[in-house]
């Protein structure tokens, strides 16, 4: 007989990867560039590229000057990712990477094009603690989690990838890779607030092409401001105020897990019952679908990839 795995919450301790640019926030990176003794204003220059031209190697970066690029890089720019392996489907227009961290961790992100959109599929840990029963990655179990400069380089990759290959733009993006995003709830929001903010602080991407994933079947869209009727604040039972990253639309499966998520306010964990009991209707998930056949199936395949 089959032994149940037990849920984790709390990611092992592990040496997290060096401070990235894209772990800081622009109180942040302005006291970094302050500590190499430069101008506040290198700060925003830096950000620009980052997240702007998308350039993660300071030696690429025309507008600094030559002497203290190799310093930058040094301080701000640590090596973070390796891409290992990718694989197509689709005629190539679906990409699975197998990415390897400096520390030997494994995880994967996958790039999905449409016609009308561009999506990427990204992992917020290494392995997960979910232990839900039909996914490998919760039956392989919580390896850590990922840094926020980490979940933000599989962003950046992908974009670089549609601009360079497909001459195309990232426009969506889902947090349905590996890992249970609110069991790495602090990295993961930062890594949002980059996405959604417009260059220099952040990718601009539209708040309404980000969605959350939560384990068991459980989506959360990413919106500029939620309805007064909906108030989905992680942590609040308040309506978030407009500008602020909020859920606005929720399919819960797993109740169970939601309960033992500390971020989960008590307005959402009373909406996701009377979701479950049938008393509300569910509402429609986002439109990606393609994105939840790949990611069920790139669970079930990734293990040929593992060491």
């Amino acid at each position: 007989m089959a032994t149940s795995l037990p849920l984790v919450f709390d990611a092992p301790r592990r040496a997290m990867p060096p401070r990235h640019l894209a772990d800081l926030d622009e109180a942040g990176r302005a006291d970094a560039v302050a500590a190499l003794g430069m101008p506040a204003f290198r700060g925003k220059q830096l950000a620009n590229q980052y997240y702007g031209r998308l350039i993660a190697d300071p030696h690429q970066m025309t507008d600094l000057p030559a002497a203290v690029r190799e310093q930058v890089a040094d301080a701000l720019f640590p090596h973070l990712l390796d891409a290992v392996r990718e694989i197509e489907c689709d005629a190539g227009e679906t990409r699975k990477m197998l990415w390897r961290a400096i520390d030997g961790t494994a995880f994967e992100s996958v790039l999905m094009r449409y016609p009308q959109r561009n999506t990427v599929c990204i992992s917020s840990q290494a392995g997960c603690g979910m232990a839900c029963p039909f996914c490998a990655t919760g039956q392989g179990g919580l390896t850590r989690n990922l840094s926020t400069a980490e979940i933000l380089e599989q962003v950046r990759a992908a974009a670089v990838e549609l601009r360079d290959r497909d001459h195309g733009r990232l426009s969506n993006i889902v947090f349905m890779g590996m890992g249970e995003p609110l069991a790495n709830y602090n990295r993961v929001l930062g890594a949002v607030r980059r996405i959604i903010a417009a260059p220099p602080n952040g990718f601009g991407i539209s708040a309404r092409a980000v969605t959350v994933y939560f384990p068991g079947g459980r989506w959360a869209r990413v919106c500029s401001a939620a309805p007064s009727s909906l108030p989905l604040m992680a942590g609040t039972a308040a309506a978030p105020a407009a500008g602020t990253c909020a859920i606005s639309t929720v399919v819960f499966g797993r109740l169970d897990l939601m309960s033992r998520l500390p971020v989960v306010s008590a307005s959402t964990f009373a909406l996701a019952a009377l979701i479950s009991s049938g008393d509300l209707p569910h509402p429609a998930p986002p439109s990606v679908s393609r994105a939840a056949r790949m990611t069920d199936a790139h669970f079930l395949e990734s293990m040929e990839f593992w060491p």
